[in-house]
């Protein structure tokens, strides 16, 4: 196996242990997976990814594929990694209200393209965030509950399969790959371009609010309840730390009074604002903290002792609950992405063992852009979903090629269980 032969079919960079920038291209966003790939390649078109996905079959050396490094979760030792960060083309159809972007393309620069025409993705928090991976992963964000999941808002995508094929997923063309890319990861291609959808969003209402510690575990115990009446244009998420405050995060799409309006009853509970606020903000410009989730867990009730009680433990620097529902939990059509009926989660950065005591009443499931178990995806899925996807990873990729992921591992036809990778 040389690097030679695959520079005769690969028209992009190709590194190799030893060269400049191999360092660079192999390194994830997380600096414990310190990958060792055989070779690292840079991709310059769909047909550079097929090469490559032939290369390695062909070889067969192990495939892993990445672009920006954010959901990265397995490192790839010994095998071929492909970089997709290279596709970062974005081009906006505004009548049609849909962007068309490469699988290295990132949330800030579709948030640029779209805003001169009044239109806004589904974007994650951080515009650094590659859109492929968010998307196929579920991408929960700030307008989620208006308008759904980021997966919920894909059109189409453009993948390479695992036989170096190209395949177009869509409704109405091969409907099953489509669904379960829409939640499913990348288990069942490499995307090389996708369309989501865009929504007239201008400006939005947006900040955080500072509140006496006192009156967190009221607040919380009212979250409980007055969530399920939250408007959907309303996200919220309240805020824990080692302060003598506590915060209610919150973005509403829409100006001050409505949003005013809307968290009326909650700020009542949570006593006199002692700081922050909220203000009229360009969706580009919104700049809200958000918790590391080390630890994720999805709850149908909070435990509201034992989350205020996290912060005693010096171990534990943040505790962001957020409420789903809203457009999320009424989607139809949907992918596998979610348990869209599961109104809470929690998110605590921490060591795991700081969690121990409440983790006992989540509901044990997950989410698959927040999940870190990559021995055991099915968390992240209802029961019916994991079985199906299994079923579509057995069909697209029988012999689990994309496997260095979260990894989905297909059902044998007769629906016995393959040996993991």
């Amino acid at each position: 196996m040389s690097s030679q032969d695959l520079r005769r079919v690969f028209s992009g960079p190709v590194h190799q242990p030893g060269d400049t920038d191999y360092d660079v291209q192999r390194a994830a966003l997380n600096p414990a997976l310190d990958a060792r790939p055989v070779l690292v390649a840079e991709a310059t078109s769909p047909a550079d990814v097929r090469a490559a996905v032939t290369w390695a079959r062909t070889h067969d050396v192990p495939l892993a594929v990445q672009s920006t490094g954010h959901g990265t979760h397995v490192p790839a030792h010994g095998g071929l990694l492909i970089k997709t960060s290279r596709l970062a083309t974005v081009l906006v159809d505004p009548d049609r209200r849909i962007a068309k972007v490469g699988a290295g393309a990132r949330w800030g620069d579709v948030v640029a393209a779209a805003a001169p025409f009044g239109l806004i993705p589904l974007s994650g928090t951080s515009p650094a965030v590659g859109v492929a991976g968010y998307t196929f992963g579920g991408g929960f964000g700030l307008l989620s509950r208006t308008f759904g999941l980021a997966a919920d808002s894909l059109v189409r995508a453009d993948l390479v399969t695992a036989d170096g094929d190209v395949a177009l997923a869509t409704r109405d063309r091969n409907a099953d790959l489509f669904w379960a890319v829409r939640g499913g990861g990348g288990n069942f291609g490499i995307a090389t371009s996708l369309e989501v959808r865009l929504y007239p969003v201008t400006e939005v209402y947006a900040g955080v609010t500072r509140f006496p510690v006192e009156r967190a575990a009221e607040t919380l115990a009212y979250y409980g309840e007055w969530a399920a009446r939250e408007p959907n244009e309303l996200t919220t998420a309240i805020l824990l730390d080692q302060s003598d405050t506590f915060g209610i995060k919150a973005m509403y799409v829409g100006g001050a009074v409505g949003a005013g309006r809307a968290l009326r009853p909650l700020w009542s509970v949570a006593g006199p604002p002692v700081a922050g606020g909220l203000t009229p903000t360009r969706y580009a410009d919104i700049a809200l903290p958000s918790v590391a989730p080390r630890n994720f867990d999805l709850y149908r009730s909070l435990p509201v002792d034992g989350l205020v009680d996290l912060v005693n433990d010096e171990s534990v620097t943040g505790v962001e609950i957020k409420h789903w529902g809203g457009a999320i939990a009424t989607a139809t059509d949907a992918g596998p992405a979610a348990h869209r009926d599961v109104p809470f989660s929690v998110a605590v950065n921490g060591p795991a063992e700081s969690v121990t005591s409440v983790r006992r009443h989540s509901t044990g499931g997950s989410f698959l852009n927040f999940h870190h178990d990559a021995a055991d995806v099915a968390p992240a899925y209802t029961a019916d979903n994991y079985r199906r996807l299994r079923a579509v990873k057995r069909d697209w990729d029988p012999d689990n090629v994309f496997h260095t992921n979260l990894n989905i591992r297909p059902a044998h036809h007769g629906s016995e269980l393959v040996a993991a990778q």
